[in-house]
């Protein structure tokens, strides 16, 4: 393997699926105000989170390299192999952080304030806090969310509080399960996990997602009964049946301990795929039939 490819590796494009997220304002915005420059300023957006998080993936290898080679696993990873000089690796991460973070300034000031918190919150979670129960369940939450956001302020869309909360709260529930399903794969493995996950219960990472859940399925309910309803009707509160059964449905992995790697999951269960296209269907016709 040489540095190019070890560098590519540890960029991690195969996590680049989360950015998807930035699209998400797109979906309820309405015809208003979706025209070409909101197309554009959401794939600016999906660019700059694609830049910025690999950025954030080199630091945190190089950063951990030690760690890294006493790992089972990991040891194979390009900066603990070797293949890649830590050096090598912050160098190329600041030049990330700066194409990133620069280029959306020149598209809208406003979404390198929002790269920049991404990339302030990261590197402190990189530097220390994610070995701090709850702080560090935050910060993973903190990223969904910030795609969200980045995605409404890059495409110029107004937010609602409840798209806010729902984005929200889903963050939350997704970071749990990420944690709990890591916590039921030790036990059920036996193999190591993150010293984090060891300072959790499983009881009190069930109580996390049950609760976050709770509040997402109620923020979107509210959403589509009040803000999405004075649109179209009945399609707003149709909509609320598929997003329910595909929270619950997302449950069910998240009980098996199957959740561990969010994006991974959304492209191998079918079902919940299925139930997540027939929510994006139904919520179309709310807001453009």
């Amino acid at each position: 393997m040489n540095a190019v490819t070890g560098l590519v590796r540890t960029a991690r494009p195969r996590q680049w699926v989360k950015n998807v997220l930035v699209v998400a304002p797109l979906l309820p915005a309405g015809a208003a105000q979706l025209d070409a420059q909101a197309f554009l300023g959401a794939a600016v957006a999906f660019a700059a989170f694609c830049v910025v998080a690999s950025a954030v993936y080199l630091v945190n290898d190089a950063k951990d390299v030690e760690a890294d080679r006493a790992h089972p696993k990991k040891r194979f990873r390009p900066i603990a192999s070797g293949a890649v000089s830590p050096g090598a690796a912050y160098a190329t991460a600041a030049v990330l952080f700066v194409v990133g973070i620069g280029g959306s300034a020149l598209w809208e000031p406003a979404l390198a304030v929002v790269m920049a918190v991404y990339a302030a919150i990261q590197l402190v979670y990189c530097f220390g806090m994610k070995h701090e129960p709850v702080v560090e369940l935050a910060s993973v939450a903190s990223g969904f969310l910030l795609r969200a956001l980045a995605g409404g302020v890059a495409a110029g869309i107004e937010l609602s509080e409840w798209f806010l909360l729902t984005t929200a709260f889903g963050s939350l529930f997704m970071a749990a399960g990420k944690r709990y399903a890591e916590a039921r794969q030790g036990e059920a493995t036996g193999r190591a996990v993150r010293k984090v996950v060891q300072k959790y219960t499983q009881t009190y990472l069930r109580f996390v997602w049950t609760l976050s859940a709770t509040v997402l399925v109620t923020a979107y309910s509210l959403w589509a009964f009040s803000v999405l309803a004075e649109e179209a009707q009945p399609w707003s509160w149709v909509s609320v049946v598929p997003f329910v059964l595909a929270v619950l449905r997302y449950g069910v992995d998240v009980d098996r301990g199957q959740a561990e790697e969010p994006e991974e999951l959304a492209l191998h269960d079918r079902v919940l795929l299925g139930l997540a296209a027939s929510w994006v269907v139904v919520l179309l016709l709310a807001v453009y039939a």
